[in-house]
């Protein structure tokens, strides 16, 4: 027996380990992008508390931990965070070298502009979020404090710095991910399995559907979820022309046999 593989001989095994070499390259960048991250956790951290500083400026607040370990363990998970954000390129790269090898020349052409299109719409709803998003939210929950008075205790916000890194990220997180949706509708009308009349007969629900997420993915403030439904519902229609433009192409390709026979 032999060390090598004959891949036509047992494919899935072949495929086994090429799917583990990739996934180990894939955690091989996460792991560099989290040594990288950690290392310049601090300034990371203060790049995602500056909204909330210019909302506070003028005012004498602070950010705080209540446990022993939360502020390491805090750090521990932006590193984490921003390790995955920095390795996408790399999973990216990898995932393509994984799937290309079984696609044809066409089918790469048509695969590409989406796996393009993925980081960027994830980037453009992660800015909508950092840039538009935070500063007005955060200034709605300032609204709350009270300063108290004749027989009233003042009310003043003292974030803890956990709970504020997970709902940043966690807001970052769901722009960037509701903003692949032209992406994902488009890739299921190329491949058949919706359609843009269908969409369209959808889009009453769909906004239902939109802002119903909305309300679940954003903080319980009427802006942060109308700023995440109203691009959504933009995207939507988008998604409507790309399914339009996907169902075209189809029909060319499915034309060109044709034309060959006759």
């Amino acid at each position: 027996m032999t060390d090598e593989i004959n891949p036509t001989t047992s494919p899935l095994l072949a495929h086994a380990i090429e799917f583990r070499h990739r996934l180990v390259i894939s955690l091989m960048a996460i792991l560099v992008g989290f040594v990288v991250s950690y290392l310049f956790a601090e300034n990371i951290y203060a790049f995602l508390v500056r909204p909330l500083a210019k909302a506070t400026q003028g005012t004498d607040h602070r950010m705080i931990y209540t446990g022993l370990t939360e502020a390491f363990i805090t750090y521990i998970r932006l590193a984490l965070w921003g390790g995955c954000i920095l390795a996408l390129p790399v999973i990216a790269s990898q995932i393509w070298a994984f799937i290309a090898p079984g696609l044809y020349h066409d089918e790469k052409r048509a695969f590409l502009p989406f796996l393009v299109a993925t980081p960027l719409l994830f980037c453009l709803g992660a800015a909508m979020a950092y840039y538009l998003v935070f500063p007005m939210a955060w200034k709605f929950f300032l609204s709350f404090e009270v300063s108290g008075g004749a027989g009233m205790l003042p009310i003043q916000m003292e974030a803890r710095v956990s709970e504020y890194l997970s709902l940043a990220t966690t807001i970052i997180f769901a722009f960037g991910i509701s903003f692949e949706l032209p992406v994902f509708l488009i890739l299921l009308a190329r491949a058949g399995l919706v359609t843009s009349a269908k969409l369209s007969q959808f889009r009453r629900y769909a906004i239902v559907l939109i802002f119903a997420m909305a309300a679940i993915l954003t903080p319980p403030d009427v802006f942060s979820q109308v700023a995440l439904a109203l691009p959504l519902i933009v995207l939507y229609e988008i998604s409507i022309f790309g399914a339009r433009w996907a169902e075209k192409q189809r029909s060319k390709k499915s034309m060109e046999p044709e034309a060959k026979l006759r």
